[in-house]
């Protein structure tokens, strides 16, 4: 970062113990800097907490950076309050995985300084834009760091939809659903789903059918700038939901037509000096040890 981080905004579940604990060295910490701290108007805090509470859509304009205290899923909460504003964001991991918050609890101090001073390594991130046309001509629209997902709602029934490319017919699925996932977040849901993974900053979109009925119908990588759409086709009790990171952005009816590519926009993640993505995979999906290993 070019600049001196003046405003920082946090995001976690600040009633989770191991959060709390966190913020209990991060907080006076911070203030001890002269940095002025944002959270959420609703932020489970003390009321003396060194804090300013606005609502969450100002983090954005407002915060120089956001450091999200949990799991994955609050930063990727957080990329989608930040995401056009190009607001870099930290990871502290207090969840489980950690492919996104890479900065270990004991490091945390440390690493929020060098963030301060602007000396973390910088790692751009593609992000999606997921569109939903809903019948009545609404548009739903969101980002998503990892993926988009279609997929079956209160029924044990699989789901008939076509998929198409760019305009060009590509199959009619009947599964429980599909994702469509970043480079980023081919090592989560889709990575379940036995599709590949995807190196971070390779120009590519990951197409995972959900427990296909058929053996044939397999993930496929196409090009970042493509489009993907996403069709349900008529039958009895069909219900779907599409969802960005987790986060429900509509549900989809036959009538409704799903548009993913990846966005103008991306997110500025900052890891800790000597960030080593294979090593990352390494230690997350515990491969064992090769000759060259150090």
């Amino acid at each position: 970062m070019a600049f001196p981080v003046r405003t920082c905004a946090l995001v976690g579940r600040f009633a989770d113990p191991r959060v709390a604990e966190s913020l209990g060295a991060l907080l006076p910490h911070l203030s001890s800097r002269g940095v002025q701290v944002l959270v959420s108007e609703d932020a489970e805090l003390a009321a003396d907490a060194p804090v300013v509470r606005v609502p969450e859509r100002e983090f954005g304009e407002r915060a120089d950076l956001v450091i999200a205290v949990g799991g994955d899923g609050t930063l990727l909460y957080g990329a989608r309050l930040v995401a056009r504003h190009g607001v870099p964001l930290i990871g502290v991991n207090r969840g489980r995985l950690g492919f996104l918050t890479d900065v270990m609890p004991q490091d945390m101090l440390p690493s929020v300084d060098a963030a301060l001073a602007g000396e973390l390594e910088e790692d751009r991130r593609p992000l999606l834009t997921a569109r939903l046309h809903q019948r009545g001509g609404q548009v739903a629209q969101s980002f998503a760091l990892n993926d988009v997902v279609m997929q079956k709602h209160d029924t044990g029934r699989t789901l008939d939809f076509e998929s198409r490319i760019d305009g060009t017919y590509v199959n009619t699925h009947d599964a429980d659903g599909i994702i469509v996932a970043s480079p980023t977040g081919s090592t989560a849901y889709a990575l379940s789903c036995s599709g590949p993974i995807i190196e971070p900053h390779l120009p590519a979109l990951v197409i995972v059918p959900i427990c296909a009925h058929t053996l044939s119908d397999r993930p496929i990588v196409v090009a970042a700038h493509s489009l993907v759409e996403v069709a349900l086709l008529e039958r009895a009790d069909t219900q779907a939901n599409v969802t960005c990171d987790g986060a429900l952005l509509g549900k989809m009816d036959c009538d409704d037509r799903l548009e993913v590519t990846t966005a103008a926009e991306q997110v500025r993640l900052l890891h800790p000096k000597g960030h080593d993505y294979y090593r990352l995979l390494r230690s997350k999906l515990h491969w064992g040890r090769g000759s060259f290993e150090r």
